[in-house]
């Protein structure tokens, strides 16, 4: 992996996309530290220790939302509509007719996924806005007829598109995915403030222990990550026109984790909603207030209900997602329209079925995966309490994993590129 820095950094067009991406997180730092006034930093601290869902959100956007910055919404509203999209293209027609014309249908999905961002920002920005004004956060008047309230809003919007922008910059112009940069540098960033708590309050053990959750946490997740299913493919020989292409095999590969940290997103956005509103309650005299202090006590990040429904929903929404990502149908019908087949099974509805068959078995790892990332560290923080402010730690260390080695497998791809130029010439 160093060596391949190395050699990027030797090759000078590699090296400018490499500055250009170091650049573009140097602005998103920057603006993650230029709040939007009308805040009591004091209360708003104190919201979001009470709150997972939103720590959650804070992880995506970097600590945006500790200081109440203007990029405080992170690029939440950008994935949020890209999630919309992908499951309005498995059910729409129009949208999955779209989406096999190629690059064309891509670059239009990805056009209307960005218009769609745009409301839900505003969306966003309006639900954060009344929570902190429930809670006592917000020293100005809430109200859409004020224009603090105007001017708050249409910053987080701001603030939030421009992430969006930056991203497209460096998918365009950088190295790698644009938008998982952006969610990587927020998780990286709070790397700082844990060093400095550690430093504060040394304990030798409790540091090696964490070390060897890591590296063994890390090396699992590549091991998963990269795991595939290749399925043989053999393509038989055919005439077009007056050409006549010879036959060859190849393979179908197949992801172990083709869902990535998506159903992580849904499962503690759903499991804590719940919990978010009955905390509205719990001050509430009668048989309301008791139920919604129940609801909060049974679904807390710190309870043993919390950590099966968190593992049972990653696992559920594994499936649910992969179903949408990948269609039987559609991938043996495209094989048989190039005339390819899988050796000892029919083409058609047989290689649908043997598609089907392999996704269902290799998910059951790939959600196995998935619920113990996810339900891990809520789990060591019951079984030792000293480690509790890991509880978003999994999936922290999967997003940065999985993008580590997705820029270094496109650095070495170029690598590969420049290598066959120069045998060339």
């Amino acid at each position: 992996m160093f060596e391949a820095l190395l050699n990027a950094f030797r090759a000078p067009d590699l090296r400018r996309r490499i500055l250009y991406v170091a650049g573009i997180l140097l602005v998103f730092r920057l603006l993650a530290h230029v709040p939007v006034p009308g805040v009591d930093k004091g209360q708003l601290s104190s919201f979001l220790d009470q709150s997972a869902i939103f720590g959650l959100l804070d992880l995506f956007s970097g600590g945006g939302l500790t200081n109440f910055s203007i990029v405080a919404l992170g690029v939440n509203p950008y994935i949020n509509a890209s999630i919309i999209m992908q499951l309005m293209t498995g059910v729409i027609p129009s949208l999955q007719a779209l989406q096999r014309e190629g690059e064309y249908g891509r670059t239009k999905i990805n056009q209307y996924t960005r218009y769609l961002s745009v409301p839900m920002a505003l969306l966003q920005a309006y639900g954060f806005l009344a929570l902190l004004n429930a809670n006592s956060v917000l020293k100005t008047p809430f109200d859409l007829g004020s224009w603090e309230t105007i001017t708050q809003i249409i910053t987080l919007t701001a603030g939030s598109i421009t992430l969006m922008w930056l991203g497209e910059l460096i998918t365009e112009k950088g190295i790698g995915n644009g938008v998982s940069f952006i969610i990587f540098a927020g998780i990286v960033s709070r790397a700082p403030g844990a060093l400095t708590g550690f430093i504060d309050n040394p304990d030798l053990a409790k540091l090696v222990l964490f070390g060897i959750l890591a590296v063994a946490a890390v090396a699992v997740i590549i091991y998963i990550q990269e795991g595939q299913r290749r399925i043989p493919v053999q393509y038989a020989s055919r005439v077009r026109g007056r050409r006549m292409y010879s036959g060859g095999q190849t393979f179908l590969p197949l992801r172990v984790n083709q869902a990535g940290v998506i159903p992580i997103i849904f499962a503690v956005s759903i499991l804590l909603f719940p919990s978010q509103i009955a905390s509205y309650f719990t001050s509430s005299a009668g048989i309301v207030g008791d139920l919604a202090k129940g609801v909060v006590s049974w679904l807390g990040s710190g309870s043993w209900l919390y950590v099966l429904m968190y593992f049972l929903l990653t696992v559920g929404f594994t499936y649910f997602y992969t179903a949408f990502t990948f269609k039987p149908d559609e991938t043996a019908e495209q094989l048989r329209k190039n005339g390819g087949f899988i050796p000892g099974i029919r083409p058609g509805r047989p290689t649908q079925d043997y598609l089907a068959r392999v996704v269902t078995r290799i998910t059951v790892a790939g959600a196995l995966f998935l619920g113990i990332v996810a339900a891990a560290p809520p789990f060591i923080g019951l079984v030792q309490p000293s480690f509790s402010n890991l509880a978003l730690g999994g999936t922290g260390i999967l997003i940065v994993v999985s993008v580590v080695v997705e820029t270094m497998k496109q650095l070495e791809a170029q690598l590969l590129v420049r290598q066959y130029e120069g045998f060339i010439r």
